[in-house]
């Protein structure tokens, strides 16, 4: 007696669950038993969680018990359930008590419960077992221990059958490999010709800031026409006061070497004056403006280097002299170039 009480306590809570359809009548409490003695009861059930008509390798069903009209108060302690490895059933959970059903009675009497308790059981082997019996120990309100058996039940644990007669034996297949569709395959094409695209336009991007940067891509004027517009800037009097004509002279100047170096291929901006027009000399640019424009030039030496201040009539023949030998350097080219064109032409024909 003592040893049953080690069992687990399980104390009854009105928790009002929702009853599930039984497979066999619970009997009503025997409370009015007071001995104390061991009470054979009906109520046991066995129940697949699936809605067979047998249970298969694997399943899973609900064995226990179920009572009816169990005395507020009333402590039920469970039987233990341990696995053991020459038992093919094997249990999932431990004892759950619910309340399926809570009488009214009257006032002042205890309440009644309708209480069943099951475990979750499974196996994996086939064949007809006997379930153990269940021995519930019943503790009522008033102190008086009773233990309730209820006669075990059979379970018939069964497989898929193998027709024997048709059966033939077959080994593991080879994984399949299925073709390729057409909507399996089109995002890559599609992936790939955005890819394709995607870089060519980054390339050619890339191609045209560095022709940019490196000046290919700019479109450059002819070399009489830079050296024009940088003349023009100069053109204000106001640049022949004396503190102004070191920089009147130097743009002039400069620009007349920028333009010798591009029309006649003289290093003109590295080299002195002297330098400059004896490489000139050897050029086809006419003489008289060669003196004129050497003229300028040393009087443009003095007024950088030796604190010179020309004259107001000096600095007005600056522009002119320097507009005159461009002008006329690029149309004696102009008229080369036409009288080779012609040449060329009469030959050919």
């Amino acid at each position: 007696m003592h040893k049953a009480l080690k069992y687990i306590l399980c104390l009854l809570l009105p928790l009002g669950l929702s009853a599930q359809e039984h497979l066999t009548e619970p009997v009503t409490d025997t409370v009015s038993v007071r001995s104390g003695k061991v009470i054979p009861v009906n109520g046991a059930f066995v129940r697949p969680l699936q809605e067979r008509d047998s249970v298969l390798i694997a399943d899973q069903f609900l064995y226990g018990f179920e009572l009816k009209h169990v005395g507020e108060g009333t402590r039920l302690v469970c039987p233990e359930w341990q696995n053991d490895k020459d038992n093919p059933i094997m249990s999932l959970s431990p004892w759950i008590l619910d309340t399926l059903n809570v009488s009214k009675e009257k006032k002042g009497n205890p309440r009644k419960y309708d209480i069943r308790g099951s475990l979750l059981l499974t196996t994996f082997q086939e064949g007809s077992y006997k379930l153990p019996q269940i021995a519930l120990q019943r503790l009522s309100s008033d102190g008086v221990l009773d233990t309730l058996v209820f006669e075990p039940m059979a379970l018939e644990v069964k497989t898929m059958p193998v027709d024997t007669a048709t059966f033939v034996p077959h080994d593991i297949k080879e994984q399949i490999r299925y073709p390729l569709t057409y909507d399996e395959v089109m995002p890559w094409i599609l992936g790939g010709w955005l890819s394709v695209l995607l870089v060519t336009i980054l390339v050619c991007l890339l191609i045209i800031r560095r022709g940019k940067a490196s000046g290919e891509n700019v479109r450059r004027d002819p070399p009489h026409i830079v050296a024009l517009r940088k003349l023009d800037r100069y053109r204000d009097n106001k640049l022949w006061v004396p503190e102004k004509q070191k920089g009147f002279y130097t743009g002039v100047t400069d620009a007349l070497r920028e333009y010798m170096s591009e029309r006649y291929g003289v290093g003109a901006m590295e080299m002195t004056t002297s330098e400059i027009f004896d490489d000139m000399k050897k050029t086809d640019a006419p003489k008289e403006l060669l003196d004129e424009v050497r003229e300028l030039f040393e009087r443009a030496d003095f007024v950088k280097f030796a604190k010179y201040y020309a004259s107001d009539e000096d600095n007005a023949s600056v522009l002119p002299v320097a507009v005159r030998f461009v002008t006329s350097t690029y149309q004696a080219e102009v008229e080369e170039d036409a009288a080779s064109a012609a040449k060329e032409q009469e030959v050919n024909s």
